[in-house]
């Protein structure tokens, strides 16, 4: 996992979300079906998950771990009370090791590659590789969804212009873009990539889009979305979400979820933005106030919007981020902030780059466990 400036490519899928640049407003369709009808259950969310990213921010440290992955998906799964886990990242066999893992241990698993940076044929070949070991999990029974990737525009090269994915977010910001032409190559893409999940599984497929993302989702079975809005007006979330609906198919929130500061949700998908790079070490800007209680309440209320509507599955974002770590006694230096994890990585030698690390729960993670472990009482027959 290659890093720009220091933030890895988990963080960019978190802050991609609130930029609001992906092309015009989604394109009216009529429904083939009600909104409860397209939700995939009559009443209530149908998957409640969480975000594992494998391969990100990888140091002597951090690097991808089995025993730790194990260790991770039966607290997601006995401890979190999660049914379902985004398993995301790149890496053919990280992601179908954590995969195989969830399934075993009676997770919905919701795989979704996200190779980047390198040219589209290797893009598409490890999207290829991925799909084909999601199809044996789906026929050996596992509950298993694929999604082709997510926001292609921002990790595929030749959309965007940019060598990398900073330059294609500040191109994007500045308005350098021929939108129109970009839009043709997002398009063609994605559907290259729609083609391809289609050819080696045959479960339901989908993708993870932006909020204001132009999509062809005739391609795909499930709506999939990175939803990072803020509102003070819980009406406001259900307006928007709803839009989505508008295809007549299950909507999927593949990301939700904020950092860990006062002023944090209205920042949407760009909290992470809060960390100079430029420095060495890298520290928080400003005198931001830590928040593990607003945090926590912005993802329960979220979910008492995703409850309402009635969706197919929602994820939160995420649960570990090893590379920010949290630092109690130097709040200048606490990363944590800065990070959408569920829970705080505590580094044994904080000014080591190697150091072994453990995480701890924040209050989202208590917060999620509680209304996980209801969701599951409550489709439990009696």
């Amino acid at each position: 996992m290659e890093k720009t400036k220091g933030i890895n490519r988990a963080q960019f899928l978190a802050g991609a979300a609130a930029l609001g640049v992906g092309a015009a407003t989604l394109p009216a369709r009529p429904a083939a079906a009600t909104a409860r009808e397209a939700a995939g259950t009559g009443r209530g969310l149908r998957h409640h998950g969480v975000v594992y990213t494998v391969g990100a921010g990888e140091t002597p440290g951090t690097a991808f771990s089995t025993a730790r992955m194990r260790a991770d998906v039966r607290a997601i799964r006995e401890d979190l009370h999660a049914d379902t886990l985004d398993v995301t990242g790149d890496g053919v066999e990280r992601l179908t090791a954590t995969a195989a893992e969830a399934a075993e241990r009676g997770l919905h698993v919701w795989l979704q590659p996200t190779l980047g940076d390198v040219p589209e044929g290797d893009i598409l070949e490890h999207l290829a590789e991925t799909g084909r070991f999601a199809e044996r999990l789906r026929r050996q029974g596992a509950s298993v969804d694929l999604s082709v990737g997510c926001e292609f525009w921002l990790f595929v090269p030749g959309i965007v212009p940019g060598e990398n994915v900073l330059e294609r977010i500040e191109n994007l910001q500045n308005g350098t873009v021929d939108w129109e032409l970009m839009q043709r190559r997002l398009d063609r893409f994605t559907a290259k990539a729609a083609k391809v999940g289609r050819s080696v599984f045959r479960g339901r497929l989908s993708y993870a889009a932006g909020q204001d993302d132009r999509v062809d989702w005739n391609l795909f079975d499930i709506v999939g979305i990175d939803y990072y809005s803020y509102f003070r007006d819980r009406s406001a979330y259900v307006r928007e979400l709803k839009k989505y609906l508008r295809w007549g198919k299950p909507l999927a929130i593949t990301e939700f979820g904020t950092c860990t500061y006062v002023g944090a949700p209205e920042a949407g998908g760009m909290g992470w933005s809060i960390v100079d790079y430029e420095k060495d070490p890298p520290e928080i800007k400003g005198d931001l106030v830590r928040s593990e209680r607003v945090q926590a309440a912005y993802l329960t209320d979220l979910l008492d919007v995703f409850e309402s509507v009635g969706l197919y599955a929602a994820m939160a974002f995420e649960f570990v981020t090893a590379d920010a770590p949290h630092r109690p006694d130097e709040p200048r230096y606490d990363l944590d902030l800065a990070s959408y994890s569920i829970t705080k990585s505590i580094k044994d030698r904080p000014d080591d780059p190697s150091s072994g690390w453990h995480w701890e729960r924040k209050e989202a993670f208590h917060a999620l466990a509680r209304r996980y472990a209801r969701a599951c009482r409550s489709r439990q027959p009696r």
